[in-house]
């Protein structure tokens, strides 16, 4: 999943300031109450002194341009996929709560063991803070640098490799000699691993010893076992944090079954994230995402980076009538702890 981390364009507003003001308040007022808005409420509620009249004119011309709908001709208005777009992208950032900014320093303190727990855990908590699902995307680790190697001697012929990287990853694989090893010589191979490997990624070349002494054919076969393996640990991993919740969040059977069914396929899922982040932007509202199943949902997605490289993603999806600021807020927060939790692995070490 590495790729350069892209800025998104930067929004044109077509809009004059009246109007964006009504559009404002009918998608805070609609997101709240899931009704149609009328220019009443609007009038009595927005930061704008003119009649209800004047912005009944106004919301007809916002509808006119697509940016509100009327989905009954006596109801009041709701907001379209592009009265959604214009609201965030005209958001100023969001702050989270203390509650919440402290539940998750509080998550990020303790979380412990392999990176696949750390990012099941994270999960759960995104979903937990903003009561919609969440997705968590983890690149493979061979970007990860190793950490330490260890080769336990079992017998004279049969070894343990013990490896840890810099993402939590640990990882172990039986070495089967044909020729026999004592315990200085498995631990003359381990401080020579380490010498090796330590601070390289499994995508690295390393020169390994050519002699023909025990020692130097342990360390081959260390470093032969894990090259072979990165194949195998090239993969995203996945993991669906409150998939419960949609059917708490999203109106119609219909509709919570398609969700389901695009949530249950984890290679769509990879997909639905990584072409979010192709396009440079972090939020996709109704089609933007191109898939259809998902035509009635937004998805936020905030990358996770290190050195200028995008290694995973953490996101939400939830209806396009979401509280866009309060999760956008949440996912960038939860990201950018992800970041410090992997990278400072390395300075920890």
């Amino acid at each position: 999943m590495a790729r350069r981390v892209k800025t998104p364009p930067q929004p044109k507003s077509n809009l004059d300031a009246r109007k964006a003001t009504i559009l404002e308040a009918v998608v805070v007022e609609h997101v709240d109450t899931a009704q149609p808005v009328g220019s009443s409420s609007v009038a009595q509620n927005a930061d704008l002194v003119v009649s209800p009249a004047t912005v009944r004119t106004e919301m007809v011309a916002l509808e006119r341009e697509g940016y509100l709908a009327q989905p009954h001709t006596s109801a009041g208005r709701v907001p379209t996929d592009k009265g959604y777009r214009y609201f965030v992208d005209h958001l100023e950032a969001g702050v989270l709560g203390p509650a919440q900014q402290r539940q998750i320093k509080e998550f990020f303190a303790h979380v412990r063991g392999e990176v696949e727990d750390v990012l099941e855990q994270t999960s759960l908590l995104l979903s937990h803070l903003t009561s919609y699902t969440s997705v968590v995307v983890g690149s493979g680790h061979s970007h990860a640098t190793v950490l330490s190697v260890q080769l336990v001697n079992l017998d004279a012929r049969h070894h343990l490799l013990v490896t840890v990287f810099s993402d939590g990853t640990v990882t172990k694989h039986s070495v089967l000699a044909s020729f026999e090893a004592d315990h200085v010589e498995v631990s003359e191979a381990s401080r020579q691993l380490n010498a090796l490997l330590i601070g390289t990624t499994l995508e690295a070349k390393v020169q390994v010893p050519s002699r023909g002494d025990t020692i130097a054919k342990l360390v081959r076969e260390a470093v032969s076992l894990l090259h072979a393996e990165m194949p195998t640990m090239e993969g995203e991993q996945v993991y669906i944090g409150g998939s419960a919740k949609v059917a708490d969040v999203f109106e119609g059977v219909e509709t919570v079954r398609k969700v389901l069914g695009i949530l249950e396929q984890e290679l769509l899922v990879v997909s639905l994230v990584e072409d979010i982040l192709d396009k440079g932007v972090t939020v996709a509202i109704g089609s933007e995402h191109g898939f259809e199943p998902l035509s009635s949902c937004a998805v936020i997605v905030a990358p996770v980076s290190l050195d200028g490289e995008t290694i995973g993603a953490v996101g939400l999806l939830g209806p396009t009538r979401m509280k866009y600021q309060e999760v956008m807020a949440a996912a960038e927060a939860v990201s950018k702890h992800l970041t410090t939790h992997f990278g400072g692995e390395n300075e920890r070490a």
